[in-house]
């Protein structure tokens, strides 16, 4: 089969899309047919070589750690999935990714595939639908008539957390260039801030219960994020070289986001999607055996929106 795989750490000049193996199910494993992964800035730390504390892959290393497909082989011990089930999943960070015609999966990670989307853009929903998911609800306990800051809303992430947010009935506020401000008003943002031009903590009158940082600002900046929130609210922060900050005397917590593969909280999304609550966007589909060419465009900073990679049918 074909895949993507780097044998160092390094540029994205150490990408290669080669043959390997196809790969057998081992036990409450199944195989998946790739219909696309994605791409997710993570892929490009780990590549670089950043990573190797947190998430320490075996070299030669396939990325890609959302996946969209159809299963074609199951391992023992597998109940619930058989051959010919359309799945999405977040896969193992440290393990072999879907940047290939197959790969293997734990069966635990995956959930039904929505069946309002193409399958191959379904790959765009995992890892950022659940990173919007986790940092509002696991971490920020956002309810319906709460007001959040969501700064940097116009990328993958922020129109899925957007879009969240005012389905559970808060106030959204969000920050987004001029390119992005459009899409971020059709997620449903109440009001809308061009970064651009305008102080955040200038824009923001009125204290938020929540503020969830998706940008790599600076570090005064996401110290400024602070004040906008309200004693006893929540400073959630996904840009993890980067701790976030807290306000002890007004008990405003900081906390740092991990995003973790959950089958359940995947369902949720896959259904919100299905009720066409949740829209999937997708703003590029690019062939597996560019994805090296996508890595070297994203570390350019050229790389706008959710890309999802689709291999070759034969």
């Amino acid at each position: 089969m074909k895949a993507v795989r780097f044998n160092e750490y390094g540029n994205p000049s150490v990408l290669r899309y080669e043959d390997v193996e196809q790969p057998l199910p081992g036990a409450g494993q199944v195989r998946i047919r790739v219909a696309a992964t994605s791409f997710n800035s993570v892929d490009g730390n780990i590549r670089g070589g950043f990573m190797q504390g947190p998430i320490p892959v075996k070299l030669p290393h396939t990325p890609g750690i959302d996946v969209a497909g159809t299963v074609d082989a199951v391992g023992e011990g597998v109940d619930g999935l058989a051959v010919g089930n359309d799945v999405i999943g977040f896969l193992p960070m440290d393990g072999t990714g879907a940047a290939a015609q197959y790969v293997l999966a734990p069966a635990d990670i995956l959930t039904p595939a929505p069946k309002s989307v193409p399958l191959a853009d379904a790959a765009a929903l995992p890892v950022v639908g659940l990173t919007a998911y986790q940092a509002l609800f696991d971490h920020g306990k956002l309810t319906a008539g709460q007001r959040v800051l969501i700064n940097g809303a116009g990328g993958a992430v922020g129109g899925y957390a957007v879009q969240l947010a005012k389905n559970a009935g808060a106030h959204v506020i969000a920050t987004a260039s001029p390119r992005s401000s459009q899409a971020v008003t059709s997620a449903g943002a109440d009001e809308v801030i061009d970064h651009t031009t305008t102080s955040v903590t200038a824009a923001v009158t009125e204290p938020v219960d929540l503020a969830l940082n998706l940008a790599p600002v600076a570090p005064d900046e996401l110290a400024a994020l602070v004040t906008l929130v309200r004693p006893g609210g929540v400073l959630v922060n996904t840009t993890v070289w980067m701790p976030a900050p807290s306000d002890e005397a007004r008990d405003v917590r900081g906390i740092d986001l991990f995003v973790r593969s959950d089958a359940n909280q995947l369902a949720q999304l896959v259904a919100s999607t299905d009720r066409g609550e949740l829209r999937v966007d997708v703003a590029e589909r690019v062939p597996l055996a560019e994805l090296p060419a996508l890595h070297a465009r994203a570390a350019d900073g050229a790389v706008h929106g959710k890309v999802i990679v689709i291999p070759p049918t034969a």
